[in-house]
Formats: C-alpha cells, sequence, structure tokens
C-alpha cells in the first residue's frame, strides 16, 4: 500500500489529478492538469494495486497511443524529470 501511496505523491508532484477509481477500488485513473510540451497534454495514468504499477498513456503523432509502465516510483520520477528537462532545453 506504501507503493502505492508514493504511486500516487509523484503523480501528484507532476500535475496529475485525480478522474475516477475502478468499481472494485482496485485502479485509480488520474490524469495530466495542464498541457505539457514535451508530452501529449491529454496524458493518462492508471494506477493498479493488483500489479502494484502505474502505466501513463499518452497520443503521439498521427493518434498512436504510447504507454509506460513502471514498477518502481523512482523511475517514474526519472521519468518526469527527464520529459521536464527535454521542455527546459527546447
Amino acid at each position: 500500500m506504501e507503493r502505492l501511496q508514493a504511486f500516487q505523491t509523484a503523480a501528484r508532484e507532476s500535475g496529475f489529478i485525480k478522474v475516477k477509481e475502478g468499481a472494485q477500488g482496485t485502479v485509480l485513473w488520474l490524469k495530466k492538469s495542464a498541457p505539457d510540451a514535451a508530452r501529449d497534454p491529454h496524458q493518462r495514468m492508471c494506477i493498479d494495486s493488483l500489479t502494484n504499477s502505474v502505466t501513463v498513456y499518452w497520443t503521439a503523432a498521427a493518434g498512436k497511443i504510447n504507454s509506460k509502465t513502471f514498477r518502481d516510483v523512482v523511475a517514474l520520477q526519472e521519468w518526469f524529470k527527464a520529459g521536464t528537462e527535454t521542455t527546459v532545453h527546447r
């Protein structure tokens, strides 16, 4: 449970807000609260308590949906940081 709380904290620190919780309470959906120039402004995130993981979804060129799954909070934070640095250097 601590890992899931850490994922939620990392998500909020990166601008995600809660959208809805699954009926069984096993998943939590979040969305990006403000557009992100480095990645699609329509980013969504699913925190899954059954797999103890987070998957981030975003739309790439030509409407292709991409995703990346994280099982470690530090890896998620580093990925967010890399996206922020990309934005700053543009």
